[in-house]
């Protein structure tokens, strides 16, 4: 009755499955580090997670990864069914979290399509130890051991079944809860751990591996099971297990005769009643009959209500449905988009409707229609590649609790704003600057206990780790509570390295000397260890930064703690773009970097002898560039000319201002990469394609204003 599974087509659905339940374990492991022990919600916790993955693991043959999560779980099952005291919790953290490395290490080979061989004979060693400690605890307590938590290595997944009279014959029904994705992989699961009770048995639906469809079904009706065994409804129910997403399960019996029916129906066998009973028939028709093998089973809503078929409920309230897409298809769709709204914008914008006379007016209609739905698509697509912090932040954790420990530090970790959501492209762009910030708090931000207590501070640090929206931005603040950055410490090591040649201290702001520390090779530590000192990594993080659009802003107050701020837009693929032209070149410009347009006036302009330009605002001297020199295009150099315009340019708190010749107007820009083939140009970030089917360069404010310091 069962089918024949394709492991192939299960690898990117165990790997998923597994990296999520090992992303929770770790959750709530870290959750309770500081606990003394912990609690029976997260010891269950923990063991559905080692038995999904032993299960999983196991059917696809990995057997190091099934032997250690076997013996993790065995660990919990002990805690679960004992509840044993002076358990050594960090202890048995530093297991769990070994366990999961160890997995995750493993699961990483196979992504790559390497062979997960890791050696987990020291990790299961150590388990064994850890277990019997345990064991020898309970014994001593006078308190029985529960039996062993035994496993029966996969062999096959049929066996085919052989008469015997101690044959018990169960219906089982599985409902998840309305939010539980894969359902059919969950499902898949109690197939599996009943494989080991049972002797035959159906499901439906039947193609739950192969069917990625089949999910919803589930969600919607529920998992259905014909189970044949030798065991009881308890020993049923308890192999199905109360794993994570599941609502509610029902086991009831049924006979030989229903479980060979099925799930498809059949028609039922001429009955011979004789006259004398059939009143008595008649009677028992009016009763009211328990659902076949091929009906739904009643399934209880509240406590209090009466029961009624899960197939006559009401479907007046929409539940959500998910689907897992690859993320090269999403990408693909984004720039399908981006094709769409350029050429929204050539059709817009043709030459051909600008003719004299032309009545446009259902045409201007029709592309009203038109935009608004570009828009609308945009806005959805831009909404499924969303995704919130959450699992970037989570991660950040471990790293506080590993370097803090290793350091000899008690440092604390508060997250805020976690569910902020960001384009999943720029999440992998910050992930590893984000990692560097916080190790760099842990170890050279936050101080020793002893240096603490000895400053008059709370002996266990704070770092905070904090996601806001705000004016299409998003964010990324890492906060700690350390002895802050010491100015004059600062501007000696950049002096000393020959980063600001002479300059006096007086020179420079206070924000401007805390960015010393993410040039190249800063670094305000003597000696660097393996986590690095403040400004090891710092040049990494705003080069990373910087290639997204965003920028990395630091202030501090010495013994009070420092304060780093990433500044990230929420996606790159489309923005919001000011076009202008100058020359017979057109050039885009960000709307949220332009401070203001002026109107050009020779009496602004104020010239170096050295060639060097300066604009005059409102008493204020800003940097004057012109994108004809700079750019070396081929046009006369209207430098008298006041027909143009000044466009004052703002980014990490400096100013620029450049020359246009034509202010063009505002659009929605689809940004593409400059081609590898063209020589890269300081001060360009990429180019788009405008309506007229011209192209124009998007200008890079941070290129633009480092160039011209170093001039």
């Amino acid at each position: 009755m069962a089918e024949d599974f394709n492991t192939e087509s299960m690898l990117d659905i165990f790997l998923y499955e597994s990296e999520q339940l090992l992303e929770t374990l770790q959750n709530v492991v870290l959750e309770q580090k500081d606990e003394e022990c912990f609690d029976e919600a997260s010891i269950n916790e923990i063991f559905r997670a080692m038995h999904t993955i032993k299960g999983s693991s196991g059917i696809m043959m990995y057997e190091n990864i099934t032997k250690v999560s076997h013996k993790l779980e065995d660990v919990f099952y002990y805690l679960r069914e004992s509840h044993p005291e002076n358990v050594p919790h960090l202890e048995l953290v530093d297991h769990v979290l070994d366990v999961s490395d160890f997995i995750t290490g493993e699961l990483d080979k196979i992504k790559e399509g390497d062979t997960p061989d890791g050696d987990e004979s020291q990790i299961i060693e150590e388990l064994d130890k850890f277990l019997n400690r345990i064991k020898n605890g309970i014994e001593k307590q006078g308190e029985d051991l529960p039996p062993e938590n035994t496993y029966v290595a996969p062999s096959q997944f049929y066996i085919p079944p052989t008469e015997n009279e101690n044959y018990k014959y169960f219906k089982a029904s599985i409902y998840y809860r309305n939010d539980t994705e894969m359902c059919n992989i969950r499902a898949y699961t109690s197939v599996y751990a009943l494989k080991e009770i049972t002797e035959d048995m159906e499901y439906m639906p039947e193609d739950i591996i192969t069917n990625e469809s089949s999910a919803a079904v589930i969600l919607e009706d529920g998992f259905h099971m014909l189970i044949k065994c030798q065991c009881s409804k308890e020993e049923v129910l308890e192999a199905i297990g109360d794993t994570s997403g599941v609502d509610w399960v029902e086991v009831n019996e049924c006979t030989a005769k229903e479980f060979e029916m099925g799930f498809h129906p059949q028609e039922p066998e001429p009955i011979v009643i004789e006259a004398d009973s059939k009143k008595e028939e008649e009677a028992k028709k009016e009763e009211k009959k328990e659902p076949a093998p091929g009906d739904y089973v009643m399934k209880a809503k509240e406590t209090g209500k009466g029961k009624k078929l899960a197939k006559n409920q009401p479907k007046n309230s929409p539940k959500q449905s998910y689907i897992s897409v690859n993320v090269e298809k999403m990408d693909s769709l984004m720039d399908m988009i981006g094709e769409l709204v350029i050429s929204e914008a050539v059709v817009l914008q043709n030459p051909d409707l600008k003719v004299p006379g032309l009545d446009l007016s259902n045409f201007q209609k029709a592309a009203s229609q038109l935009s608004k739905i570009t828009t609308e698509l945009q806005d959805v697509i831009m909404s499924m590649r969303m995704m919130p912090l959450t699992n970037t932040f989570q991660k950040m954790n471990r790293i506080v609790f590993d370097v803090s420990r290793k350091l000899g530090k008690d440092i604390e970790l508060d997250v805020i704003g976690e569910n902020t959501e960001v384009d999943k492209n720029i999440i992998e762009h910050i992930s590893d600057p984000l990692m560097h910030l916080i190790r760099n708090s842990v170890d050279h931000g936050i101080e020793s206990k002893e240096d603490r207590i000895a400053a008059g501070k709370d002996p266990k640090g704070k770092i905070t780790l904090e996601a806001k929206n705000e004016g299409g931005k998003v964010y990324v603040i890492v906060k700690d509570d350390g002895k802050g950055l010491n100015k004059e410490v600062l501007y000696e090591k950049a002096r000393k390295n020959g980063l600001i040649g002479n300059r006096p201290m007086s020179d420079f702001s206070d924000k401007e000397i805390y960015q010393f520390i993410t040039y190249a090779g800063f670094s305000t530590k003597e000696q660097v260890t393996e986590y690095s000192g403040r400004g090891v990594g710092m040049d990494v993080v705003v080069k990373n930064i910087q290639t997204i659009g965003g920028k990395l802003e630091i202030d501090s107050i010495e013994g009070a703690g420092s304060e780093m701020t990433l500044k990230i837009p929420l996606t790159l693929a489309i923005i919001n773009g000011i076009v202008m032209q100058v020359a017979d070149s057109t050039f885009v410009i960000e709307t949220n970097a332009i401070k203001e347009f002026v109107r050009f006036g020779k009496d602004m302009l104020v010239k170096e002898p050295d060639g060097e330009e300066y604009v005059m605002l409102r008493g204020e001297c800003y940097p004057f560039i012109r994108l004809t020199q700079r750019f070396h295009l081929d046009a006369e150099i209207k430098e008298d000319s006041e027909d143009g315009i000044v466009v004052v340019l703002e980014h990490e708190n400096k100013y620029v201002c450049i020359y246009i010749d034509t202010l063009i107007g505002e659009q929605e820009i689809v940004v593409k990469p400059i081609p590898s083939y063209i020589k890269k140009v300081q001060g360009l970030s990429g180019c788009t394609q405008l309506g007229d089917g011209s192209i124009a360069l998007i200008l890079d404010i941070a290129g633009l204003i480092t160039d011209q310091e170093r001039r």
